[in-house]
């Protein structure tokens, strides 16, 4: 009963160790690629060896966006076309007041009513 004890922590340390490892190789996999993303940035003949496209208007990729300054968020879509407003919109009535009458009016009559004697 000792052994299967031993046994069963063996194999919870092993898939710690294995979380351990797998955590460390994607995070120096994201370092990496961030390291060689600024590396190309500064480099454009390396960027330009590995995309040979770089120089046309359409290219975008990390490096590029680095470069730029603009690793946050790439630019909007080209608008095509001016926008049209809605039809249901494009004429609204002028507005008219209308008077309603205040449904509680009636009970103000005992906000303002003797004082009571006891």
């Amino acid at each position: 009963m000792l052994a299967q004890f031993d046994r069963g922590r063996h194999s919870r340390d092993a898939v710690k160790q294995f979380a351990r490892n797998f955590q460390l190789v994607i995070t120096g996999g994201v370092f990496a690629s961030l390291f060689l993303a600024l590396v190309f940035a500064v480099a454009p003949q390396l960027h330009e060896r590995i995309h040979p496209d770089t120089a046309t208007s359409q290219h975008e990729c990390a490096v590029t966006l680095i470069a730029l300054g603009k690793y946050q968020q790439s630019d909007a879509p080209v608008l095509v076309s001016a926008p049209q407003p809605a039809v249901q919109f494009s004429k609204i009535p002028a507005l008219q007041s209308v008077w309603v009458p205040a449904p509680f009016l009636g009970a103000c009559i005992f906000e303002h009513a003797p004082p009571a004697h006891a």
